[in-house]
């Protein structure tokens, strides 16, 4: 990878995780990771150009069926993509289909940009990653594979142990916190060449004492009440958080800070 390399554009192409959920701004809007990343690339290059695709609750083909042209008409210097990990936690996952379509995203936007960036999912320590594990891993299996055919670079975010750390997850254990972001877009910094501003994203939190019993069942009613309950909702009748909502940021224009 070259060092400091100089890249003109970004288009970042996936769901809830690369629109920036729950890094909440104060006017109500998401930063995220790709935000950070933007800002940080367009702070040394002039002119830099930036478009987020992504919405939140994305299936692969969604992705691939919605964005993934639309990406690759841009010719940006960077595509970064991140999706299946949503048919992943599906009950029904047909991890055929999920490597069928992924390949097919991945065969139509590496030549359509100077640099493709695939991810390796962070997952939460607890006892939904156990369930899914075997799924997720295949998932990164998939993109192990695909990147070392067509040129792109992974970013292992599953394997970083700070990011597996529960404090690191927002209340409804399914995005990661601001602190989050800031790592993840370190990360990708690094892993495109660029000097390090952060060597130790890795490194995981301080150890704390843990919550008190009583403190964690009523954590686990809240996020039973205002997150589990209505995300089972939404799989029993084919619905999704995303359902109408536009891109984050649908066109390729230069950056100049988080979308109001």
């Amino acid at each position: 990878m070259q060092t400091n390399p100089t890249h003109t554009s970004l288009v970042a192409v996936g769901d809830s995780f690369t629109e920036g959920m729950s890094d909440l701004l104060p006017d109500g809007s998401y930063r995220g990771w790709a935000d950070l990343l933007a800002g940080r690339m367009a702070a040394v290059t002039p002119g830099f150009r930036y478009a987020n695709l992504a919405v939140r609750g994305k299936l692969i083909k969604q992705i691939v069926d919605e964005q993934v042209d639309v990406a690759a008409a841009m010719q940006p210097d960077v595509i970064t993509l991140v999706g299946g990990l949503n048919d992943t936690l599906r009950p029904k996952c047909d991890m055929g289909q999920v490597r069928a379509l992924l390949t097919e995203a991945v065969e139509r936007l590496a030549p359509s940009c100077k640099q493709l960036v695939l991810m390796r999912s962070p997952g939460r320590q607890g006892p939904v990653l156990e369930r899914y594990r075997p799924r997720m891993e295949a998932l990164f299996e998939v993109v192990d594979d695909l990147a070392s055919r067509h040129g792109a670079v992974v970013v292992d975010l599953y394997g970083a142990a700070s990011l597996s750390d529960p404090r690191m997850w927002d209340v409804d254990r399914l995005h990661l916190t601001s602190e989050g972001h800031l790592r993840v877009a370190e990360a990708v910094w690094q892993t495109l060449g660029y000097d390090p501003e952060d060597t130790e994203w890795r490194t995981p939190l301080p150890a704390t004492v843990p919550p008190r019993w009583v403190a964690r069942r009523v954590a686990d009613v809240r996020f039973t009440r205002q997150y589990l309950l209505p995300w089972i909702g939404r799989r029993l009748t084919g619905r999704s958080s995303g359902d109408g909502l536009p891109p984050k940021r649908s066109k390729l224009l230069p950056y100049e800070g988080p979308v109001e």
